[in-house]
């Protein structure tokens, strides 16, 4: 998706991811979207970050694919609707690859 993830990858956490916003991406109305349209809340941070980064928890149901899912899919349509550069089904088509990948041989 060309998203940007942030901090120092030595000390990132699994259960949460952090991404830069691309310029001119609104943070409250990027959010205020994804949860109105597709019923994805994300949140922002604190101090100098708020407004710049958004935080995507990813423990519990929000590991289920078919979570995941609907977030990438959520933040393809409203990230491009901002006007930024991100390929149509790109992380959506990813992640099932990935997914398919490692996923046990029945």
């Amino acid at each position: 998706m060309g998203l940007q993830l942030f901090g120092d990858p030595n000390h990132r956490l699994p259960m949460i991811t952090a991404v830069l916003l691309p310029e001119g991406v609104p943070d409250e109305a990027g959010r205020l979207r994804l949860l109105s349209e597709f019923g994805v809340e994300v949140a922002t941070s604190f101090g100098p970050l708020r407004g710049r980064i958004w935080r995507i928890g990813t423990m519990g149901y929000n590991a289920q694919l078919s979570t995941v899912l609907t977030v990438l899919n959520g933040l393809e349509h409203i990230l491009r609707s901002f006007g930024a550069k991100v390929p149509y089904g790109s992380g959506v088509e990813t992640a099932r690859q990935t997914y398919l990948a490692s996923a046990p041989r029945v």
